[in-house]
């Protein structure tokens, strides 16, 4: 009960702005009774994570320096100076890393109750771009960090944009600000993290509650029950009337508990296991590093780097739009009919199936190699028939690959590693400004040379490269309009 000054501050309030009368619907309007129950808690609990991200990120926002020569100094500050500092990442990272969890449950809850159906097909096809702009929020998040994991896994995100037909470079240019990771770089993701995307999901989490005040919270799915349009919405309205609870305080509590828990494992995990990196300055000579996702992106990484390199693009550009298309039809594939997942035996399979393979790629993502498996020797010696005939500067361009083990990562002949393209008509593909780009800035999997070799070097090392192409190929020609790179000698 309110005292009498808080009783006439909260009348003021509520003569001048109506936030109880408008209030007062939405929590408590009436809710079928069996679905007061632990497996509706999923979607409270995201929001609940939702807030603690908003509240640690701004934060953060308050110290970190988007600039890429103060970003890594200003998360090391965090760690180690500011108040706080290293638990607050802590928290945000956790928080992160459970609210991709419990959304994955949440949605995964909603597939098998049949809560996509009639009339709530909406509600789930905002739920999966939710579900697509918190695994933005989490990539991005990832490269904010800034360090040596951060900029090898936005060099391969750069080069998965890049197979894009048509668009490739355009939106490789839109995501890095220019044709390298740079300074424009961070300052862009840094307002896709903080300010787009959030923005975009606040959004849609409006949408999606309003659609659930609207069309009222999914009802226990018994077996049998089937749904039909012309039937269901009067039906379940009287359901609702005749054994329906309110949401707040009977429904809510559940939720308000799950909501607790969520928040609570996420305190203690940071308390316990602390915040994750920086790991090391972002160096792009450095050409050994092994850069390994957030847990949420391992099966994907795990899923490249086992696959040979022939299927990547297909992957990307085929299998990771079809799911997702598939993931926003299932409302339309199946509006009507049973929702209980024991009357639909097809939809249970169908989740284990990709549960288990989610986990299995994810616990292999581990151990898996940075890139497909390298199965090269050291200093594997250059096939004869690539050498015969060439010039003596291309000729020094064969040590070149030679001496600096080129074909640990990249094949001749068939024969060196996988973790690169192969080198046989790779002036059929690459223009020889884009060859010197390519070894002087790195790009894709491919660090960057331009500190490891002299210009001597890259001079003999282009003119070899250019030389492999079949006879019956022409070269790379360089697309009109475009500003040639400046030579390396």
């Amino acid at each position: 009960m309110l005292t009498g000054p808080l009783r006439s501050v909260s009348a003021w309030l509520e003569a001048r702005t109506g936030l109880a009368s408008a209030l007062t619907p939405a929590v408590s309007h009436p809710v079928p009774r069996r679905t007061a129950s632990w497996w509706y808690v999923f979607g409270s609990a995201t929001l609940a994570l939702f807030v603690l991200q908003i509240a640690t990120g701004i934060c953060l926002a308050l110290v970190y320096v988007p600039a890429a020569d103060q970003a890594y100094q200003s998360l090391q500050y965090l760690n180690d100076h500011a108040a706080f500092g290293a638990y607050l990442r802590a928290v945000h990272f956790w928080g992160s890393n459970a609210m991709v969890a419990v959304m994955t449950l949440h949605i995964l809850q909603v597939f098998l109750f049949g809560s996509f159906k009639y009339p709530r097909e909406m509600t789930w096809i905002a739920g999966v771009f939710m579900l697509l702009c918190t695994l933005g929020m989490a990539f991005t998040g990832q490269i904010l960090r800034w360090d040596q994991d951060a900029y090898w896994g936005l060099g391969i995100g750069a080069s998965i944009a890049a197979r894009a037909p048509v668009v490739g470079g355009m939106l490789v240019h839109i995501l890095l600000g220019g044709p390298i990771i740079a300074g424009l770089t961070l300052s862009r993701f840094f307002a896709l993290h903080v300010f787009v995307i959030p923005g975009i999901l606040i959004a849609l989490t409006g949408l999606h509650v309003w659609l659930v005040l609207r069309l009222g919270v999914n009802e226990w799915p018994m077996p049998g029950r089937l749904v039909d349009r012309e039937t269901y919405r009067a039906r379940y309205e009287a359901d609702v009337h005749r054994d329906g609870v309110p949401f707040f305080p009977v429904a809510a509590r559940k939720d308000m508990i799950g909501m607790a828990v969520v928040v609570l494992a996420v305190l203690c995990c940071a308390a316990i296991f602390g915040p994750n990196g920086p790991h090391g300055v972002p160096d792009p000579t450095v050409t050994d590093a092994s850069p390994r996702p957030d847990f949420y992106f391992l099966s994907l990484f795990a899923l490249l780097a086992l696959l040979p390199p022939w299927t990547e693009t297909a992957v990307l550009l085929v299998g990771m739009p079809i799911a997702i298309i598939v993931l926003l039809a299932v409302p339309l594939l199946s509006p009507t009919g049973e929702k209980s997942w024991r009357r639909r035996p097809i939809a249970v399979v169908s989740s284990l199936l990709i549960v288990l393979t989610v986990t299995t790629l994810a616990a292999l993502g581990v151990m898996s190699p940075w890139s497909p498996v390298m199965d090269a020797g050291t200093a594997l010696a250059t096939p004869v028939t690539y050498v015969q005939g060439r010039s003596p500067l291309e000729l020094q361009g064969a040590l070149v690959v030679q001496n600096k083990q080129c074909r640990n990562c990249h094949s001749l002949g068939g024969e060196g590693g996988a973790r690169g393209p192969a080198l046989d008509g790779v002036a059929t593909r690459l223009t020889r400004d884009q060859l010197i780009r390519q070894v002087l800035q790195g790009g894709g999997n491919m660090p960057a040379y331009g500190k490891n070799l002299t210009p001597a070097e890259v001079n003999a090392l282009v003119a070899f490269l250019e030389a492999l192409r079949p006879s019956n190929q022409p070269p790379a020609r360089t697309p009109e309009g475009a500003r040639p790179v400046a030579r390396s000698d």
